[in-house]
């Protein structure tokens, strides 16, 4: 359960994020894809997270610590944000020296639109996690905005895909930032995840 979440920086280089002495969740996901309302949802407020409808208003590695417990991480999203080739450049350069170099990050969720098909760039970016090691969990938004059987459906075409690329389906979770779907599973998993990172610490 999550009792409390407040700001803590704002970070472009992740030398200079906080001390990695907490676990640690990050979420990333295609442009528009939904984060900010996802988190502002766990969370329980209404802009923890910075909502825009224009794609890429994240630019920065924004740290929240929970509970003061743990630490939730808001990433650029990757894909069709309108900048320039060399900002979209030093994004990818600071998210992937963030994700290899962060030894307290315990899950990535990586945010995927449960409306689509498939997405190219969504498979490139896990197959990337896959091959640097990075611990992923998929979440799959926007489930208020079609028919449960759509969702299903495409919850399973994407899933059908992980498997083609590595053997087996990923953990994930369906959600809606609307009506709160998927949200004591999410904060449930993330609990005892946590639980189990201090453990290992004995």
């Amino acid at each position: 359960m999550i009792k409390q979440a407040k700001f803590v920086i704002s970070n472009t280089d992740y030398r200079k994020c906080p001390a990695p002495t907490k676990p640690e969740f990050a979420f990333i996901g295609r442009s528009n894809v939904g984060k900010s309302s996802l988190i502002n949802m766990l969370t329980n407020h209404k802009n923890l997270a910075k909502i825009s409808g224009k794609p890429g208003k994240t630019q920065l590695i924004n740290h929240f610590e929970i509970n003061d417990n743990w630490f939730m991480v808001d990433l650029p999203g990757y894909g069709f944000a309108k900048v320039s080739k060399s900002i979209k450049n030093t994004w990818e350069k600071m998210i992937s020296d963030y994700l290899t170099n962060r030894d307290n990050l315990v899950a990535l969720f990586v945010l995927v639109d449960s409306r689509l098909d498939p997405q190219p760039i969504d498979l490139e970016f896990i197959t990337w996690c896959g091959q640097h090691g990075i611990p992923f969990v998929i979440i799959f938004t926007k489930s208020d905005k079609q028919g449960k059987s759509k969702t299903n459906q495409n919850v399973s075409k994407f899933l059908d895909e992980c498997v083609k690329i590595f053997g087996e389906a990923p953990q994930y979770f369906i959600t809606s930032a609307q009506n709160a779907e998927g949200k004591e599973d999410v904060i449930a998993f993330i609990d005892n995840e946590v639980i189990e990172y201090y453990d290992s610490l004995k």
